[in-house]
């Protein structure tokens, strides 16, 4: 065996891993890194959310995860006189975590909806709050989803890691006044 044999099999490797990427059409939902997982592709990459002492937001069994993306926006309230009420998001979706590649956006409801149109709606089935100066972390089930693309179908949601997006501690100014807190997060979306 040559010295560069081991070389050679890690670039056919490396080359084997681009082209199966590269077979990937924009007509395909994305998912994790942009890209749909199989049950195996999941497995293989390992890509299983840490929850720490948020075992409570544990994916219902039978389900398997689908789709990673990474958020980048804001949480929106509105003072009533007495406190800060929570709007809505708006975000930004991507499907790394710098933000480079956009995949869709996040606003009320809460939805989620692909550059590709489709969309899942959801609601909170528990919360989490490993750090008191973020938004908790949060399972969601499903309301509605529609496709094609990565959200079709989506039957429960994580939201982890978050960092921000809390309501101000200050009171308003005024009743009605609106503020936007940046936040970020990860959302991790489970077929059945």
């Amino acid at each position: 065996m040559s010295p560069s044999t081991p070389h050679r099999r890690f670039a056919a490797a490396i080359l084997g891993t681009a082209a199966m990427f590269a077979a990937c059409t924009e007509a395909e939902p994305l998912g994790v890194e942009g890209r749909e997982l199989s049950t195996d592709a999941v497995i293989a990459t390992s890509v299983v959310p840490d929850l720490g002492q948020c075992s409570n937001l544990q994916a219902p069994a039978g389900t398997r995860l689908v789709s990673q993306t990474y958020a980048r926006g804001v949480q929106i309230y509105r003072w009533d006189g007495a406190a800060w009420v929570f709007v809505a998001p708006s975000a930004r979706l991507s499907a790394d975590a710098q933000g480079k590649s956009k995949v869709g956006a996040h606003y009320a409801g809460p939805t989620w909806e692909s550059n590709s149109g489709s969309k899942v709606v959801a609601a909170v089935i528990d919360r989490c709050t490993p750090d008191a100066g973020a938004i908790p972390w949060l399972s969601l089930g499903a309301v509605s989803s529609q496709g094609p693309g990565i959200f079709h179908r989506v039957t429960f949601i994580q939201r982890l890691n978050t960092t921000g997006g809390n309501a101000p501690s200050a009171p308003g100014s005024f009743v009605g006044q609106m503020t936007e807190v940046p936040y970020t997060a990860e959302y991790y979306f489970y077929r059945n």
